[in-house]
């Protein structure tokens, strides 16, 4: 596989950055994810990095070299983490189980398949045209579905922030899977938070990575929607890709774009797994902040660990 690759956040307004970002990859997988912690519930930011951490071990456990039931996989690693997360708020006596919205996506052969859970966001872009996007689980969508808003109020409807649809609820989340999309060189992936595509429009996420490489439309974005949105923005978050190809014995890899972050796993052994997961996304947080310490991160991430590694045989 060839791919480049490029991820930022930005805190915003807040006293923590709640969204999770990161992707791993095989010689033949890579899995992207991006997980934003519900603000309006305790601990959002700990929703959120569990939710990252159970997809990137469940991926390293599964992906010798690619996964061999993609659906099946995404499914089982949404339900996984939400029990982790659950189970982390019994262990801590918390009033309440933290929530976090994802959306992960896998790429393997040629071919990619995403799942989301929320309102975080799956873009995928060809010479200009949007061929696929989630569809947010949001109270405004399901009025627009019904025929009772007009698609023009997606930004201002008082009820575009109500979810009904997310991972750590009381209720099992619906894993919403699309189906499998042929890739072609010079496609483009991009998974983002509602920080950014509640302030830049469609039309102009579409311009914006049509007409410069990711490496470029990430950042730009991310600071235009930080900047539009003032001194109470949100968080605002994306991971893009730029697919350049697989080398799947019957075509060279044919690469269409700027060669910058470039990642070529062609020669990479079987047996090893590459992750960049960013946890700690603020560059300065207040003294103020309720954030975690790095200790109690990774107490709760080993305990993950230990608990998926359990279950492994159970999973598969």
């Amino acid at each position: 596989m060839q791919f480049s690759v490029y991820q930022e956040s930005h805190i915003g307004g807040r006293k923590v950055n709640q969204d999770r970002m990161g992707y791993s990859f095989t010689r033949d997988a890579l899995l992207l994810v991006l997980a934003d912690g519900m603000g309006g519930h305790l601990r959002g930011e700990m929703a959120a990095t569990i939710m990252m951490q159970t997809l990137s071990t469940m991926f390293q456990q599964q992906a010798t070299p690619y996964v061999k039931k993609p659906e099946r996989f995404l499914e089982d690693a949404f339900m996984a983490a939400h029990h982790e997360i659950h189970r982390y708020r019994a262990a801590n006596n918390l009033p309440e189980t933290p929530r976090t919205t994802v959306v992960a996506c896998l790429v393997q052969h040629n071919t990619a398949i995403w799942a989301h859970c929320g309102d975080s966001r799956l873009y995928w872009l060809r010479q200009g045209q949007v061929l696929g996007r989630t569809r947010d689980h949001s109270h405004i969508e399901h009025l627009i579905d019904k025929g009772l808003a007009d698609p023009a109020e997606r930004a201002t409807h008082p009820d575009r922030n109500k979810l009904y649809n997310c991972v750590g609820a009381s209720s099992l989340p619906k894993v919403e899977v699309s189906r499998q999309a042929s890739l072609q060189p010079g496609d483009v992936l991009m998974l983002c938070s509602d920080g950014l595509w509640s302030m830049i429009a469609d039309e102009d996420i579409v311009r914006r990575l049509s007409t410069q490489t990711i490496v470029r439309a990430v950042p730009d974005m991310v600071a235009s929607a930080t900047a539009l949105a003032g001194d109470k923005s949100d968080n605002t978050t994306a991971l893009a890709i730029m697919w350049q190809g697989s080398d799947d014995g019957d075509a060279p890899i044919t690469v269409t774009a700027s060669m910058d972050n470039v990642i070529s796993t062609m020669m990479l052994p079987e047996d090893l797994v590459s992750t960049s997961v960013q946890r700690t996304l603020d560059t300065e947080v207040p003294a103020d902040a309720d954030a975690f310490d790095e200790d109690e991160i990774e107490k709760a991430i080993a305990e993950i660990r230990g608990a998926i590694e359990k279950s492994s045989q159970v999973l598969k």
